[in-house]
């Protein structure tokens, strides 16, 4: 329209100017990461971004696109939402702590927190149990605020101490004191009975016919749990009910929960974590229950990987997590969308 203004475009200077300082932010806490993780004596890797498969979880979407070979064959690959497979592989090959900045990307996902293209900082240990990897993700979040210089994350209105000592919450206690739901108490034999949490969420979040136990539970952290995690200190919300186990193993002597973290500042997720499974068989089960319903809700499913499968038999006990890297650098900069702190946006989109 004539007289409209026309948004410049992100690499206009003046406009780059007022991103110059969080992007500064990014490459210091990315350098203090890899000096932190070089002095604990991990290795860092560089995996492959397409993938005959890029993860088995119903909700996960993933870019998709096709090699040509040289016999002029089509062959269909998928961009990695992780490198979470390919690692583990190198476990399997005997490596024992690793870690990498990986490029990943996500369909059906973009906002103040997501992006379709982003970095995750995901790191192993070989031989060593998930408290150890939930310690690493406090410490490099406190690094990330200590090297910025920030005293407190603030975001959304809320504030969040990162150097102060974590809260360790359960999921079965977030839900208790945030929902008043006894979790556990829809759980039997580690699957989840959807008319119990049906009956007991009824009031808390609109539960539709075809819902299943994992999208009520989804419904209520999201509405009632998540927003208030991380307030005043990080929180270490811990014990993910089996049904939403994953790849994670099943807490010895509780089958109703499993060894899986997440860690939450000001209301954001940050780190997902797992002691993790090395049941092959499980595994299998895990991935085609998931891709069932994956084809049930959205038409399309996922191929396994076989040569993953494999090395999970292999692989010795681990613990690992990833973390989201745009997010961590966005709370330590005191940013106030994650567009700001990478280098360049989204193809095609003007912030």
């Amino acid at each position: 329209m004539q007289g409209e203004a026309v948004a410049s475009p992100w690499w206009d200077p003046a406009r780059y100017l007022d991103r110059k300082p969080f992007l500064r932010a990014r490459g210091a806490v990315t350098t203090a990461a890899r000096d932190w993780f070089a002095a604990a004596d991990f290795v860092e890797v560089e995996t492959a971004i397409l993938q005959l498969s890029p993860g088995n979880e119903t909700h996960l979407h993933a870019p998709r696109t096709e090699l040509l070979g040289p016999d002029g064959e089509r062959r269909t690959r998928f961009l990695r939402t992780s490198p979470e497979f390919a690692c583990k592989k190198l476990l399997a090959a005997g490596e024992q702590r690793i870690f990498e900045f990986a490029r990943v990307f996500r369909d059906r996902e973009r906002g103040r927190v997501h992006l379709p293209e982003f970095t995750m900082l995901e790191w192993y240990r070989a031989g060593e149990g998930y408290e150890t990897v939930i310690a690493d993700c406090v410490a490099l979040i406190a690094l990330a605020a200590r090297t910025t210089g920030i005293g407190s994350f603030a975001f959304r209105g809320r504030t969040c101490d990162p150097q102060a000592e974590p809260e360790m919450l359960t999921v079965a206690a977030a839900f208790e004191r945030f929902a008043a739901i006894d979790l556990l108490a829809t759980i039997m034999d580690g699957e989840g009975d959807r008319d119990a949490l049906a009956r007991a969420a009824v009031a808390k979040v609109r539960v539709a016919d075809d819902d299943n136990w994992s999208d009520i539970f989804s419904k209520v952290l999201v509405e009632h749990v998540e927003p208030r995690l991380g307030e005043g200190r990080l929180t270490v919300l811990c014990e993910y009910p089996s049904p939403e186990a994953a790849l994670a193993r099943t807490k010895a002597g509780d089958p109703r929960v499993a060894e899986r973290f997440e860690v939450y500042a000001c209301g954001v997720e940050l780190a997902n974590g797992f002691g993790e499974l090395t049941d092959a068989d499980e595994q299998r089960t895990r991935f085609t229950a998931a891709m069932d319903e994956k084809q049930r809700r959205y038409g399309e499913r996922y191929p396994l990987d076989e040569d993953f499968l494999a090395a999970v038999g292999q692989m010795p006990e681990a613990s690992g997590v990833a973390l989201g890297f745009d997010r961590l650098v966005m709370l330590a900069a005191g940013a106030t969308r994650i567009d700001q702190v990478v280098w360049t946006p989204p193809a095609g989109e003007a912030s």
